[in-house]
């Protein structure tokens, strides 16, 4: 009897092919369902470059806008309407003692903090491989990390930056001014660092509603 149930068993895991031949089946295969791909390798040097040159970008463009226009200073780019709704774009250098749009002032080193926990996340999501997941993903990943590293560099008064009484500023540097409605609407002073944590925050949600068609 347990040699029958046994040869039963074996042979409910075995897929016959077109040809006639057999062949093991793989795990799940019996029940209809699908083994998922491993994720492919070459999404973590994305991943890596996105971080590399994001990074790089919003470190230069801190550096090179702060030691054109000094700190504080305002220098006028544009002014103008889009569809109707008055412009007016120009870079001043500022510090954010807090996170975006100015929230939490003053709590530099819990955003620093936070800025640490948000890495430790995103290196266990690449290690277990879900940040890869898709194209889509993968690119999440990456704005995510270079915008957290970018901005934790100035909180950590990497950017050498003092005040007048020679004491290092731990605060994100902005300089992206935006005036909307003749100058009646002021948008938070921002950094290309916060472009690319909101561009990523939005693609999150946007995935969380719409799985991309190449999940795989």
């Amino acid at each position: 009897m347990r040699t029958e149930a046994r040869r039963e068993r074996l042979e409910s895991e075995v897929v016959t092919d077109t040809t006639g031949s057999s062949t093991p089946s793989p795990s799940g295969a019996s029940s209809g369902t699908s083994v998922p791909s491993r994720p492919p390798a070459i999404r973590l040097l994305v991943v890596v470059a996105l971080a590399i040159v994001g990074l790089g970008w919003d470190l230069w463009t801190k550096q090179e806008v702060f030691a054109q226009i000094g700190y504080p200073g305002v220098t006028p780019v544009w002014k103008g309407q889009i569809a109707g709704v008055s412009i007016r774009f120009e870079l001043a250098t500022t510090f954010n003692h807090g996170a975006l749009w100015g929230m939490g002032q003053g709590q530099t080193w819990l955003f620093a903090s936070l800025s640490f926990v948000a890495i430790a996340a995103i290196a266990y999501f690449l290690w277990n491989r879900q940040a890869i997941a898709s194209r889509w993903l993968t690119v999440v990943t990456g704005l995510l990390l270079a915008g957290t590293l970018g901005n934790l560099f100035d909180r950590l008064g990497l950017h050498r930056y003092q005040d007048d009484k020679g004491a290092i500023v731990y605060a994100v540097r902005d300089f992206l001014d935006f005036w909307f409605f003749n100058d009646s609407f002021h948008w938070a002073t921002f950094n290309c660092a916060d472009i690319y944590l909101v561009v990523g925050a939005c693609m999150l949600v946007i995935h969380s509603f719409w799985v991309p068609a190449d999940a795989t």
